[in-house]
């Protein structure tokens, strides 16, 4: 049972504290200025419609879907789905994560090569992310050095996908603060809010990155253990 115990569950404790302090700051940041409405009075849903129409993609559609924060674009179908607290409020929270979805629709547009290249890796990161750590607990358990390489090359995969990750969020990020200035939804004063609440957001992506690395880090020091044993 020395593997429920290793000596590598420290290296996991910052990256953690990261991730904990991240979920926190967006929720807390999201909830602050969803209190604060815009002086345009635009929702969720108007705004993610007016940019993309304002950009030529009047064919992604915006719809909303279920779940909190479940905000999200969807390059298979081309549509925009909204949260209920996005899709139907005027606050400056939601007009900054409805122009950072329609960011994304303009990413794909646009052939932002970052976002292809993560769209096309994501089976591949998928299956890595639920294969991984089965087959390396295996090949721990019954000392199989091939399953537990494979099992670090599939969550190599995992990790790659959550570095690719990062640029396409801090990019649609930028997108979004332009758009909702150049199509007018928000005043310069109402600019600083929105990033907060987006910088709040790309927060949870790096600690996602930083809790995957780490744990990359782990299997590889857990093999290595094992193969001293």
């Amino acid at each position: 049972m020395w593997f429920w115990g290793d000596p590598t569950f420290v290296l996991l404790l910052p990256a953690l504290a990261l991730a904990l302090y991240a979920q926190f700051k967006v929720n807390s940041t999201f909830q602050r200025y969803s209190e604060v409405r815009s002086t345009g009075g635009a929702t969720g849903a108007q705004v993610a419609r007016g940019l993309l129409n304002g950009e030529g993609l009047d064919y992604v559609r915006v719809e909303m879907t279920e779940g909190h924060l479940s905000d999200h674009y969807d390059p298979r179908t081309r549509v925009v789905r909204l949260s209920p607290e996005v899709y139907h409020s005027s606050s400056l929270a939601a007009l900054g994560v409805a122009a950072h979805e329609s960011g994304h629709a303009l990413q794909h547009a646009q052939r932002y090569v970052p976002l292809g290249l993560r769209n096309n890796f994501f089976p591949v990161a998928n299956l890595g992310s639920q294969l991984a750590f089965p087959l390396f607990f295996l090949g721990f358990l019954f000392q199989g050095r091939l399953l537990m390489d494979l099992g670090i090359l599939l969550f190599t995969a995992a990790v790659a996908f959550q570095v690719l990750t990062l640029p396409v969020e801090l990019n649609a990020s930028r997108r979004a603060l332009a758009l909702l200035q150049s199509h007018g939804f928000v005043t310069s004063r109402e600019l600083g809010p929105v990033r907060e609440v987006l910088s709040a957001a790309a927060l949870t992506y790096v600690a996602a990155t930083a809790m995957a690395a780490v744990q990359l880090l782990r299997l590889f020091l857990l093999r290595n253990l094992r193969d001293d044993r």
